[in-house]
């Protein structure tokens, strides 16, 4: 992983854990002589890192630095298999199938023979299925890919709206419900921070933009945690600082959720003490734990605010 990486406590691998099934999610098989350098090529994660973790978290990105596809990555034996929304599945297959050209690599969509989950706590038990630790975040679970018939025995009982619960108490935000595909950047979802762009590979797509990004500190929107004074509205709604807009509204569980938001304007509202709200419900703003990005020095002069 990255050097920038937490230092965080990694899963325990005793004991036993319960799947949560995830029907939202499709697979995608990358392999072929040519996959590694295929893929080192286009993505924002390191396929270096992917090989020796197992798993990897990532983007494709515009030329423009914008994400189009988010991910996880995990290998296999015959190659690579891409964990993402099933909503944009076929698309991100088409855009793959784009930069194919002449490298050695087949792409196909698997998801009728792998479908997947997650679990939380001890290493899950799960014969005849792939099982790693999810990338994003240390101690935040496993992610489990494998033939559907297992899946669904051992899901039981489990419903994906507990595993959105839980990225929603981490922080962990995911397309299409936190941030729009081909309108954010990778710091707006928080991927520099969740070990999905890997600074130090060198080239992929939109490298140079998200790099620039970085170093200059450029980054103004984020997804942070946002707690309600009373259960949250939709996903959707406009996040006001004040009287100025501010963010959507991401992921909701009850008074919990995500929130796509532009620092500078709710730290100049928490310095003006003006409400920060959504849907008339008044919201504690909050980072995440993992985070290392700051609300903004300039929240100390008011008049900076745009």
């Amino acid at each position: 992983m990255s050097e920038d990486t937490p230092n965080q406590p990694a899963p325990t691998d005793e004991g036993d854990s319960a799947l949560v099934s995830l029907p939202s999610r499709a697979v995608l098989r990358v392999a072929g002589a040519d996959a590694h350098s295929f893929l080192q090529n286009l993505l924002t994660c390191d396929m270096d890192d992917v090989d020796a973790e197992g798993a990897g978290y990532g983007a494709l990105l515009t030329p423009q630095g914008k994400i189009l596809f988010d991910f996880l990555v995990l290998a296999d034996e015959a190659g690579y298999l891409l964990d993402t929304a099933q909503e944009t599945a076929s698309d991100f297959a088409r855009r793959l199938g784009f930069y194919k050209l002449r490298s050695k690599v087949e792409i196909a969509d698997v998801s009728e023979t792998h479908k997947v989950a997650a679990a939380f706590g001890p290493k899950p038990k799960a014969e005849g299925c792939l099982v790693v630790a999810d990338p994003r975040l240390a101690g935040f679970g496993w992610r489990v890919i494998g033939p559907p018939a297992v899946i669904d025995a051992l899901a039981a009982g489990g419903t994906e709206p507990q595993y959105h619960a839980r990225r929603v108490a981490a922080g962990v935000p995911e397309a299409p419900f936190d941030f729009a595909l081909g309108d954010a950047f990778p710091h707006d979802a928080d991927m520099d921070d969740l070990n999905g762009v890997a600074f130090d590979k060198g080239c992929f797509i939109g490298q140079e933009v998200v790099s620039r990004m970085r170093h200059r500190g450029t980054a103004r929107r984020r997804i942070i945690k946002v707690t309600g004074m009373g259960n949250l509205p939709a996903p959707g709604t406009e996040i006001l600082a004040g009287e100025k807009t501010a963010g959507t509204l991401g992921t909701v569980d009850g008074t919990a959720g995500l929130a796509l938001v532009r620092l500078d304007r709710i730290a100049q509202a928490r310095v003006r003490g003006e409400p920060v709200t959504a849907g008339g419900v008044q919201l504690e703003p909050a980072l995440p734990d993992f985070a290392r990005f700051t609300w903004p020095e300039t929240a100390a002069n008011p008049e900076t605010a745009e």
